[in-house]
């Protein structure tokens, strides 16, 4: 490659959305062009519908970004589309732990796929929550995510978008620990309720890294969404004004959503693009 010559990042996005309206992957479109051109890289960004068209990425992809989406991720696992996802994640995992394969392969999950992701490794319990989590909350680091270079920049606490009716409790410490993996951040401490904490981040492995909320929401585009009439009425008529209006405050402030958005996803971009350069040097 010479001097002048740009480097091509190919990454796959596994859209989980079912054809559900979302702001999901419009934001991780956009963090992954503004990635891109900050960065001076040729990006070749491809989608594939998971859910309703059954597609898949190859093994030609660098990097790969599995969305979040609806549903319950403990029925799915009787579905055609979350067994091919299960072996498409089996592909990735054997892949990376084949020592003839020097050009290791990035994953991250969001969401609904951290839940799949944490069931396919047996992480952790995954099971429904009392009541849906909509809103801005804090998300309290543990030690390995102070040492997470995918949360290099991050405050604790620091906040994220959560939307999700499902949850991950119960780490299996052994599991976890045989493979290698850590978690990383855990849900606000309610002591006034007796419910255990989520787990919120995992370090799955090496290579595999995933949250429990939405690291790619963005602020201005997320309050603009949910200022529209009907995006309004429905937020008001499931959670109260007063979440509506406290989500909007917290989407205002820059130390919040906007600082996550600026470097979860960008971190990992970066870490995982200085890994496979340096197998290449």
């Amino acid at each position: 490659m010479s001097w002048n010559e740009k480097r091509l990042v190919k990454v796959a996005i596994l859209d989980l959305y079912e054809g559900v309206p979302n702001q999901g992957m419009r934001c991780i479109r956009t963090i992954l062009h503004d990635w891109a051109a900050a960065n001076d890289f040729d990006l070749q960004s491809d989608e594939f519908d998971v859910r309703l068209k059954n597609q898949f990425p190859d093994t030609s992809y660098d990097i790969y970004i599995s969305s979040g989406g609806p549903g319950d991720p403990l029925v799915s696992r009787f579905e055609d589309w979350d067994i091919a996802w299960c072996r498409w994640l089996d592909k990735m995992e054997r892949w990376n732990n084949n020592p003839s394969n020097h050009q290791k392969k990035y994953i991250f999950f969001i969401c609904h796929s951290f839940q799949l992701a944490s069931r396919f490794f047996n992480v952790g319990l995954v099971c429904k929550r009392r009541s849906t989590a909509f809103g801005v909350f804090p998300i309290h680091m543990l030690d390995a995510g102070g040492n997470e270079p995918v949360f290099d920049g991050l405050r604790d606490p620091f906040y994220a978008v959560d939307s999700r009716d499902h949850q991950v409790i119960q780490p299996n410490h052994e599991r976890l620990e045989r493979m290698g993996a850590e978690i990383l951040c855990i849900e606000k401490s309610r002591p006034h309720v007796p419910y255990e904490r989520a787990v919120m981040g995992i370090r799955f492995n090496e290579y595999m890294i995933g949250t429990q909320f939405h690291p790619e929401a963005d602020a201005s585009g997320m309050s603009m969404y949910l200022r529209t009439e009907e995006k309004r009425k429905t937020v008001i008529e499931s959670h109260g004004e007063d979440k509506l209006i406290s989500m909007l405050e917290h989407l205002d402030d820059p130390d919040k959503i906007r600082w996550t958005y600026s470097h979860i996803l960008p971190n990992f971009l970066n870490h995982s693009v200085g890994q496979f350069q340096e197998v290449m040097a």
